[in-house]
C-alpha cells in the first residue's frame, strides 16, 4: 500500500527551503516483495543527511520524500528522460544500484503501468508539495531558494572514475540560481580546511534544481551533493551516522545556509 504521507513538511519562516528527496527508506511491502536482496538493502539511500541538517538554519522549510528511491527516484525527470546524456546514471525508477547491480528479482522489474503508478502515487505528491512551499515562500518573501540536500559514497566506480570531493555543488553551470548564491555557497567550501570541493562537476544540480532553479522569476536552487565520508562511520554496509565527523561538517553547512539566506534577503530587498 502507499504510505500515507509520501512528504513530510516542516513549515518555516526563511526564504530557503531544503529538499529532501533521497533520506526515505520506506518501501510499500508490494514494492517490496519485487526487490531481490540486494535490491532490499536500501544502499544508494542519503543515508543520514535530514539528521545531519537538523537545526542548521531554524526558520527554514523542509520537505522530505518518506519513500525510498528505488520506488521512485523523487529527483528525476517523471518523463524519463536522462539527466546526463551520453553519461552512466540512473532512471526514473532504478533497474539497478550504483555498483551496476540488478535490484528488481527477474521478471519483477516495473512495467511502463506501474511507473505510471508510481510517479502518480509518490513522485507528484513529492513535487506538489515542494511546488507549494517554493510558491509560498516566495508570495510572504519575493523570493525562494531551493537547497537541495544529498549525499553518495565517495567511490563508485561504474558512475565516475577516482575519488568525488567532499563538497558538489551544482547549478547547472550557473543556470538556476543567482551567482552571488553559488559564489558564497562555494566559497565556503573552497574554505573548508580539511576538505576538497568542485563546483558543477559530476553532478551539476538534479531534476529538482534544474526545474525550479528559475532566477528570472525569484526561485533560485542550488544542489550539494556531499561524500558519504564527511559524515558517516561507513560507507558500505551499516552506513552508520558519525557524530564527530558530523560535527566538524556541520558548522560549514550552517555558514553556508545562513549565508544564503543572507544573500536571499539581499536580492529580495533591492526588488521592492
Amino acid at each position: 500500500m502507499t504510505p500515507m504521507n509520501p512528504v513530510e513538511i516542516t513549515r518555516g519562516t526563511s526564504p530557503v527551503i531544503l529538499g529532501l528527496p533521497h533520506t526515505g527508506t520506506h518501501v510499500p511491502p508490494d514494492i517490496r516483495e519485487r526487490l531481490n536482496d540486494e535490491g532490499k538493502k536500501l544502499r544508494d539511500t542519503d543515508w543520514h543527511i535530514h539528521t545531519l541538517y537538523d537545526g542548521l538554519l531554524p526558520a527554514a522549510t523542509t520537505v522530505r520524500a518518506t519513500f525510498h528511491r528505488y520506488v521512485i527516484d523523487a529527483n528525476r525527470d517523471p518523463s524519463g528522460e536522462s539527466l546526463y546524456p551520453g553519461q552512466t546514471t540512473t532512471g526514473l525508477i532504478p533497474r539497478i544500484d550504483f555498483d551496476d547491480q540488478p535490484i528488481w528479482r527477474e521478471g519483477m522489474e516495473p512495467d511502463e503501468a506501474e511507473t505510471a503508478r508510481r510517479v502518480r502515487e509518490f513522485h507528484a505528491p513529492y513535487h506538489a508539495a515542494l511546488a507549494a512551499e517554493i510558491a509560498r515562500v516566495k508570495a510572504q518573501h519575493g523570493i525562494a531558494v531551493l537547497y537541495d540536500c544529498h549525499s553518495i559514497r565517495p567511490v563508485i566506480p561504474y558512475l565516475f572514475e577516482g575519488v568525488l570531493p567532499d563538497f558538489n555543488v551544482g547549478t547547472d553551470n550557473g543556470r538556476t540560481c543567482d551567482p552571488r548564491i553559488e559564489q558564497a555557497t562555494f566559497g565556503v567550501c573552497e574554505r573548508a580546511e580539511g576538505y576538497t570541493s568542485i563546483l558543477n562537476g559530476r553532478f551539476r544540480g538534479g531534476w529538482a534544481t534544474r526545474h525550479y532553479g528559475r532566477p528570472e522569476e525569484g526561485v533560485h536552487a542550488i544542489q550539494m551533493e556531499l561524500t558519504q565520508s564527511t559524515h558517516l562511520a561507513d560507507t558500505a554496509e551499516t552506513f552508520a551516522y558519525d557524530p564527530a565527523r558530523a560535527g566538524r561538517l556541520r558548522p560549514h553547512l550552517a555558514e553556508i545556509l545562513t549565508s544564503i539566506e543572507a544573500i536571499a534577503y539581499q536580492i529580495a530587498g533591492a526588488r521592492s
